[in-house]
C-alpha cells in the first residue's frame, strides 16, 4: 500500500520519528520515499543520520508532490502551517493529522484536500506498542483507508471510529494516558525510596509490577474490579492501602483530570477554527 508512495511528515518531533521508525522497521516504505520538515536543521540532520530519510526546513518543499502528508506539528502552529501549505498539497493526496484538537473540516478546507484522516496516537507508539484512535472523511477512498491503516498498525493497535467527537475523548484518555501512568510510577518509586529501597530497586519493583499487572489484566476476561478484589484480603495490607487511596479521592481526581484534558482538546480545536476564520 505504501512502497510506491512518497510520505511527507510536516513536523519532525517525537511522534513523527516514531512513525518513521515503525514504517521503516516493518519494511513498509524505503527511506528515500520519506521526507520530514521542521524548523530545526539539527533535528533534520539527526533523522537523516538515524533513518536515512530526506529532511528540510521548508514545509512546502516537503509536502509538494507527496502522496501522503502527515501533519505532526503542535496545535498552536496548525493554522500558520495550513496557510503556508495551502495550494501546495496535491488534491488527491491523503492527509493524516495527529494534531490534538484539529478538526478535519479545518484541514480539508484550508488545504483543499478531501481525503483527511484524523488520528490520536500515544507515546508507546515509539516502541510499536501504541494505541491509535482514528476517523476519516467520507471522501477518503478505500485505498487511502488501507494506507492509513498500514501506517497506524506500524505503531501498534488501532481503533477506527465513525464520529470525530471520539477523537477528543481519545486525546484525554489514551493520548494523554501515559502521563497519568508515569506520574503514578513516579509516586510509587518515591514511596519505595521512602520505605528504604534504593531508587534502582524501587524502580525495578514498580516497573515489573505494573508490566505484570497490565499483562495479567489484558489476558483475563474479568473486570478490573474483580481482579482488584482478588488481591484484597479483609483487613489486609491491600485493603488498608486502598482505603487511603479512596479516602484521598483518587478516582475523583483522576476522572477530573481526564475531563480537563478532554475540555482542553476541544478548546484547542476551537482556537484552530477561530484562527482559520
Amino acid at each position: 500500500m505504501l512502497n510506491q508512495e512518497t510520505i511527507a511528515f510536516v513536523g519532525s518531533g517525537v511522534m513523527a520519528a516514531a512513525m518513521i521508525k515503525g514504517l521503516l522497521r516493518q519494511g513498509l516504505v524505503t527511506p528515500e520515499k520519506v521526507i520530514a520538515s521542521g524548523p530545526r536543521p539539527e533535528r533534520g540532520q539527526e533523522l537523516s543520520e538515524r533513518y536515512g530519510v530526506r529532511t528540510t526546513t521548508d514545509n512546502v518543499e516537503a509536502a509538494s508532490g507527496a502522496d501522503v502528508v502527515v501533519l505532526s506539528i503542535k496545535p498552536q502552529v496548525l493554522c500558520p502551517v495550513l496557510e503556508e501549505l495551502g495550494g501546495h498539497v496535491a488534491s488527491q493526496a491523503l492527509v493524516v493529522s495527529i494534531v490534538a484538537g484539529a478538526k478535519m473540516d479545518t484541514i480539508r478546507r484550508m488545504l483543499e484536500t478531501p481525503a483527511v484522516v484524523r488520528v490520536m496516537p500515544n507515546t508507546p507508539a515509539q516502541i510499536g506498542m501504541g494505541i491509535s484512535v482514528w476517523v476519516a472523511t467520507e471522501a477518503t477512498s478505500e485505498r487511502q483507508h488501507a494506507q492509513a491503516l498500514t501506517i497506524l498498525r506500524a505503531l501498534g493497535e488501532e481503533i477506527h471510529v465513525d464520529d470525530e467527537s471520539y477523537l477528543d475523548m481519545a486525546t484525554a484518555l489514551s493520548g494523554t494516558g501515559p502521563a497519568y501512568v508515569f506520574l503514578l510510577m513516579e509516586a510509587m518509586v518515591d514511596a519505595g525510596v521512602h520505605l528504604g529501597f534504593s531508587r534502582h530497586v524501587s524502580e525495578r519493583l514498580v516497573i515489573e509490577t505494573l508490566r505484570g499487572s497490565i499483562e495479567y489484566a489484558r489476558q483475563s476476561p474479568r473486570h478490573p474490579a474483580t481482579l482488584r478484589n482478588q488481591v484484597t484480603s479483609p483487613g489486609g495490607t491491600s485493603a488498608e492501602a486502598l482505603y487511603h487511596l479512596e479516602k484521598g479521592g483518587l478516582r475523583t481526581v483522576l476522572s477530573r483530570a481526564i475531563w480537563a484534558a478532554y475540555q482542553r482538546s476541544r478548546a484547542l480545536g476551537s482556537q484552530a477554527q477561530e484562527g482559520k476564520t
